[in-house]
């Protein structure tokens, strides 16, 4: 009987290694065909998953109906499993260098239950070579077992996008790749359980780590090049968004706009890719050129903020600013490597006294992660607003709204363009 038939059968387990945005949605969406257990290190966000409640805001108590889901937090119940999935962050240090340390602990904890004839599947973004050259020495040295002969790796990229119901989990191509042709093969029958479209077959471990880094990557550069042109015309006084519509005429435009870059995927993985480049002593100029760009953004608009405020006459030591968002993107509740935080911390820096709001994020997790929490109430004497994510929320805000929180002379810094043509009386200031 080969795995998937197994699995098919009910016969054997899937489990699924870490049960965040990633994660959690795999792991449900598989416990609709076959048994499932769903493992996670941290016992407070198992038990709201026991009790149908989605950690990352990102599901609704009706995903967690018909599954055959077991959520655990102890290791012990893996052993009944015989395919894992292995689905954990992997950030960078402060250094921007890749921390692997959350993968090679889950690969540490499968390598314990792994038996033979297991399969083991990394959706975990990292750089070509990281599986076969960092994950599998592991499995093989705290299992006993030998790869290929006794258990087989594959590799399967998460395309999950936050906050992104259209391009979800089962409606978007996923590509997948094994250790060799069976395991290929294997794999690919598995996540066609789930995945509507179809899966793409890469030829290799590697390709598929290569391909879901480079999309990232792509992306990053693209808007560095949107945040670089914004500046360069925001000092000719010419309106970035105005050009972009103009040049979105041409059929083969790409539209990509300015903003802040954060989160766990754009802001990170390129990182991954220029490290391994340097391995192969290749200094990566474009990608490393793109990432500076967008981590300076946050500061630039905080200088940009500064320069309004000294035009408008305000004593900088004394102005009270309001940032209006704090996640990583639009309508979702994950603040890592949030950008905004180099915007209130550069403004702090000015003697700036910020207010920060966000309907989405959590005070607690700002507090910890960030060193600010979010201000009780709105006031209504701000030098200054900065709209610095566009969550759902702010998009019906009026310029009137706008004028009763702000002092005389009050400053609308709109990151994200969304107010563009719409404010009359106020100084308006965008990207």
């Amino acid at each position: 009987m080969t795995i998937y038939e197994s699995l098919l059968s009910k016969s054997s387990s899937l489990s699924v290694i870490g049960l965040g945005y990633v994660g959690l949605p795999i792991a449900l969406e598989f416990a609709k065909k076959i048994k499932v257990v769903g493992f996670d290190i941290k016992p407070d966000r198992v038990d709201m998953m026991k009790n149908s409640i989605d950690p990352s805001g990102e599901l609704d108590a009706s995903a967690f109906l018909d599954t055959d889901i077991l959520i655990t937090a102890n290791p012990d119940d893996l052993k009944s499993c015989s395919f894992h999935i292995v689905a954990v962050p992997t950030p960078v240090d402060k250094h921007n260098l890749p921390d692997l340390s959350p993968l090679l602990a889950a690969t540490r904890t499968v390598a314990k239950v792994l038996k033979k004839g297991d399969y083991v599947v990394y959706e975990s973004t990292v750089y070509p070579g990281a599986t076969e050259e960092d994950c599998i020495p592991i499995l093989e040295k705290i299992s006993g077992l030998e790869f290929i002969t006794d258990f087989k790796v594959g590799f399967s990229p998460e395309r999950i996008n936050p906050g992104d119901q259209e391009h979800s989990l089962t409606s978007v191509i996923k590509i997948v790749s094994g250790c060799d042709d069976e395991s290929l093969e294997q794999v690919a029958k598995v996540y066609e359980l789930i995945v509507k479209p179809g899966v793409h077959r890469a030829p290799s471990i590697k390709v598929a780590e290569a391909a879901k880094i480079i999309e990232n990557a792509q992306r990053d550069i693209n808007i560095a090049f949107m945040n670089e042109l914004s500046i360069i015309f925001g000092r000719m006084n010419i309106n970035i968004y105005d050009v972009l519509e103009a040049a979105g005429t041409k059929w083969n435009f790409l539209k990509f706009y300015p903003g802040l870059v954060g989160g766990h995927c754009i802001g990170v993985d390129p990182y991954y890719l220029t490290y391994k480049a340097s391995e192969y002593r290749y200094h990566a100029r474009v990608i490393n050129a793109g990432r500076y760009v967008n981590d300076s953004m946050g500061f630039y608009v905080a200088k940009q903020c500064v320069k309004q405020l000294i035009k408008a006459g305000k004593n900088v030591l004394s102005a009270r600013v309001l940032v209006m968002g704090a996640t990583f993107k639009e309508n979702v509740s994950d603040i890592r490597n949030s950008r905004v935080a180099d915007l209130v911390s550069e403004l702090k820096q000015y003697g700036i006294r910020v207010d920060v709001t966000d309907p989405y994020a959590s005070h607690d997790e700002l507090l910890h992660e960030y060193g600010f929490g979010l201000a009780h109430e709105v006031q209504q004497d701000y030098d200054a607003v900065i709209v610095a994510v566009n969550h759902k929320p702010y998009l019906e805000l009026t310029e009137k709204y706008f004028q009763s929180i702000t002092a005389p002379k009050g400053i609308l810094i709109d990151v994200k363009g969304i107010f563009r043509n719409k404010i009359a009386e106020l100084t308006y200031w965008s990207l």
